[in-house]
C-alpha cells in the first residue's frame, strides 16, 4: 500500500465515523416516545410489506389458486410447509392431483419469502398481522386451506361446429325448346268449270 492509498482509506474511515456519530447525536436529543401497546391498537400502522404469517389468497367466491405443485414446500429451507394431496377423477376420465391439506408451521418459519416469490400461481402471501402469540406450540401449526373445498363448475360443452355448406350445385339446364315443325300449307282448291257463277254467264250472253 502506497502513501496515497493509505491517506485515502484513512479519509474514508473518518468520514464514515462522522456520519455514524451524526445519526447517534440526533437520537440523543430526539424526544422519546413510548408505544402504549396494546392500548393503541387502533392507531398502530403496520407496513404493508411486514411479514407476519403465511396465508392463502381466497377470492370472493371462496376459491383459491393453489394447484398442489409443491414448489413452496421444496423451496422452504426449514421444512415449514407440508402439502398433502389426493387424486381425483375428472369428468373426462383422467386423474389429477389436488390439494387436500396445506400445513404451515409458524414456529419454524424464518419469513424469508421464498415460498411466496416462487409460487407459480400467486396462491399465498404474507399478512402483516403480527399478533400471533400463543400458549401452546401446537397452536402454531396451521392449516391454511381452512375454507371448505369447492368444486369448480364443469366447463360448458363447446357448441357443435356448424355443418359445412354444400357447394352450390350448378343450375339445372333448361331443356332446349324443340324446333317447331312447320305444317304443310293447304293447296288452293281448283274450281271446277261447272262451278261458274250464274251472273257471269248472263253477262256473256248479253
Amino acid at each position: 500500500m502506497n502513501i496515497k492509498e493509505y491517506f485515502s482509506s484513512l479519509f474514508e474511515g473518518t468520514h464514515s465515523l462522522i456520519k455514524g456519530m451524526e445519526v447517534t447525536g440526533k437520537e440523543l436529543f430526539t424526544k422519546k416516545v413510548t408505544e402504549q401497546y396494546p392500548e393503541n391498537r387502533a392507531e398502530l400502522k403496520i407496513p404493508e410489506r411486514f411479514r407476519a404469517t403465511l396465508q392463502f389468497i381466497y377470492d370472493e367466491e371462496g376459491y383459491h389458486k393453489c394447484i398442489a405443485c409443491k414448489t413452496c414446500e421444496r423451496n422452504c429451507p426449514n421444512g415449514t410447509i407440508q402439502i398433502i394431496t389426493r387424486m381425483v377423477d375428472l369428468p373426462n376420465g383422467k386423474k389429477k392431483m389436488k390439494l387436500d391439506k396445506y400445513m404451515y408451521d409458524l414456529g419454524s418459519c424464518t419469513f424469508c419469502g421464498l415460498c411466496v416469490s416462487t409460487c407459480p400461481t400467486d396462491a399465498i402471501e404474507f399478512s402483516n398481522d403480527f399478533e400471533q402469540a400463543v400458549f401452546r406450540r401446537e397452536a402454531l401449526l396451521k392449516q391454511l386451506n381452512y375454507l371448505p373445498e369447492k368444486e369448480k363448475p364443469a366447463p360448458e360443452p363447446k357448441p357443435a361446429p356448424a355443418p359445412k355448406l354444400e357447394a352450390a350445385k350448378p343450375a339445372a339446364q333448361e331443356p332446349k325448346p324443340e324446333p317447331k315443325v312447320e305444317e304443310p300449307k293447304a293447296e288452293p282448291k281448283v274450281e271446277d268449270s261447272n262451278d261458274v257463277q250464274p251472273n257471269v254467264e248472263q253477262k256473256e250472253t248479253e
